[in-house]
């Protein structure tokens, strides 16, 4: 049952999500062409599910939903989602054919941010990125750290479904927050591979991510000593050395 990432637009990843007999599901399609291509000619998926209203995860679901009717969308409660047979939050359980997922408040990339979790996956959105998290458009840094220790307190062979193929720019930042940290060169090393031959670098796992990723990484020292660095007001607080993180990331070019 390995998820599949369907490429789409500029660096978006539609996930797709098959059992042996047939049945499946989507996450987060932006566009519905890649989605045709890959899987026109299925029976219709037993669900669509969205984690968050940006067009570049939603922006497929009415032609999808036209090409097979009846596919039940499940969407945070969220007026600028429009189409949604049902409107899901925090605690709530989305079932689909055989598999079952935990609804999780994830707020900070936007305000009403959900991901699911289920089955030993975890499809994040626009909330935790291989070796990175999303920009706050809408949350404040609180909101975001929070939803990322909930996150990161998922076991560690979790698979990390996220919406963006952002990893190599993301380790590009990572190493120069955190360049002693050997799991992180192996990580970024497997990733350029991986990308050398045109393959997705996702899904990451939990584990990799809480040795990898300075987002997940906030109270390692190496980390905090990288933030003192630049902001020594913010090392001493970890919400402020997270907002510090964020807005050097926002800045950063390798």
């Amino acid at each position: 049952m390995q998820p599949t990432p369907i490429p789409a637009l500029s660096d978006n990843y539609i996930w797709s999500l098959a059992d042996d007999d047939g049945d499946w599901l989507l996450v987060d399609p932006g566009d519905a062409d890649p989605v045709l291509a890959a899987c026109g000619d299925r029976p219709p998926p037993r669900a669509i599910l969205l984690t968050h209203h940006h067009a570049d995860h939603i922006g497929g679901v009415s032609a999808l939903v036209a090409h097979w009717p009846g596919t039940p969308v499940h969407a945070p409660a969220d007026p600028r989602i429009g189409h949604a047979d049902h409107r899901v939050g925090d605690g709530d359980r989305v079932t689909a054919g055989r598999w079952a997922f935990e609804v999780l408040a994830t707020p900070g990339h936007t305000v009403s941010h959900i991901a699911f979790h289920g089955h030993g996956l975890l499809f994040s959105g626009d909330t935790l990125f291989s070796l990175g998290c999303g920009r706050l458009f809408e949350g404040t840094p609180r909101d975001m750290l929070g939803s990322l220790d909930r996150l990161a307190a998922l076991p560690d062979p979790t698979l990390v479904c996220c919406g963006h193929e952002y990893t190599l720019a993301n380790a590009a930042f990572a190493r120069v927050v955190d360049p002693d940290n050997a799991a992180l060169r192996r990580r970024h090393a497997k990733a350029t591979t991986m990308r050398d031959h045109a393959l997705p670098t996702l899904p990451s796992t939990l584990g990799e991510e809480r040795a990898c990723n300075p987002f997940l990484r906030i109270d390692a020292p190496a980390v905090r000593a990288a933030v003192a660095a630049r902001a020594p007001g913010a090392a001493g607080d970890r919400i402020e050395a997270f907002a510090e993180l964020r807005r050097w990331k926002d800045g950063f070019r390798a």
